[in-house]
């Protein structure tokens, strides 16, 4: 018997995978990552290190009913397609098969263009338990 919490931990191959308070699922995500690159590659990384982790797919916490998430979206530098809506699809998809719906999703500007001109928006979705 054991009293773990759920939560992302090591499950001893070296990726991090979901335990439910009972038993490993099949969610996984890649280990940590390593320390970031000095200068300005390493904060671009720890930056878009930060926005993947907000978009992984949870539980709620023990008593509660909803999971917040959010995820960045971002122009592509070159070509078409920038990848969001597939990017909003896997997060929804996720947290679907965890047994939550998506409740309300807003987004918001950053204000900023960054260096391939396109603005950098933000996706924050509220997701409800099913009972």
């Amino acid at each position: 018997m054991t009293n773990v919490q759920p939560g992302w931990y090591d499950d001893g191959s070296g990726t991090m995978r979901w335990w439910d308070g009972n038993a490993w699922t099949e969610q996984v995500q890649p280990a940590a990552a390593p320390a970031p690159a000095p200068g300005i590659g390493g904060v671009f990384d720890r930056i878009q290190a930060e926005a993947n982790a907000g978009a992984q797919p949870r539980s709620a916490a023990a008593g509660m009913s909803y999971v917040v998430l959010q995820v960045v979206l971002k122009e592509k530098f070159f070509g078409t397609g920038s990848g969001n809506l597939t990017e909003l699809e896997r997060a929804i998809n996720q947290q679907a098969a965890l047994g939550y719906r998506l409740h309300t999703i807003t987004t918001s500007s950053s204000g900023s263009t960054g260096f391939g001109g396109g603005d950098r928006i933000q996706a924050t979705m509220v997701f409800e338990k099913l009972v």
